[in-house]
């Protein structure tokens, strides 16, 4: 169970970084906006509550039970793993600039060409958009590879994402398992 920090503590972890989740060869490599201040406090990924990521990758079939924020090094047993575009901490994604996103897709596309996961799956339409200069992207599996790295984009899990409540989220997560496993 994730602990309550106060206001003062969460200002506190702006700008902290949260170590990747990450090992060579994964399925997946999922791939978050930017860590926000409750990730950057407790120093794990998708950690605040009402973040959907964790049950839409149980939903989806990717784990075999819903995982906690602190298990998420669990995660390379199922050759999955987490990064994100941005890697300083913010309370919203619109803190970040095109140029932060930019760069960090520059940088995460010579992470994808050291790791060499199956596929990239960003989670955060407008996020791929904008670091890889996209603007006309749409949600799931796109044209664009990064070496043999097929790249996936997923709605943003955030709870304040309306427009994917969690049963469609996770069919759109599911259909990424679909084409991971058949690979």
């Amino acid at each position: 169970m994730t602990r309550s920090f106060t206001p003062e503590e969460l200002e506190a972890a702006r700008d902290r970084l949260v170590p990747d989740v990450v090992a060579d060869g994964l399925r997946v490599l999922f791939c978050g906006i930017n860590p926000g201040l409750m990730s950057a406090a407790t120093g794990h990924h998708f950690a605040r509550p009402g973040n959907r990521f964790w049950p839409a990758l149980h939903a989806s079939g990717f784990t075999p039970r819903q995982l906690l924020p602190a298990q998420e090094r669990e995660l390379l047993t199922y050759g999955l793993g987490i990064t994100n575009v941005v890697a300083r901490a913010s309370a919203r994604a619109d803190e970040l600039s095109d140029v932060e996103f930019r760069e960090g897709g520059r940088i995460l596309v010579e992470k994808v060409e050291l790791l060499r996961p199956r596929w990239l799956a960003v989670v955060g339409i407008t996020a791929y958009r904008v670091a890889f200069g996209e603007k006309h992207a749409k949600i799931g599996p796109q044209v664009r590879t990064i070496g043999t790295t097929r790249v996936w984009a997923l709605p943003n899990p955030s709870g304040l994402n309306a427009h994917w409540p969690l049963p469609k989220m996770a069919e759109e997560f599911a259909r990424l398992r679909v084409a991971a496993d058949d690979d």
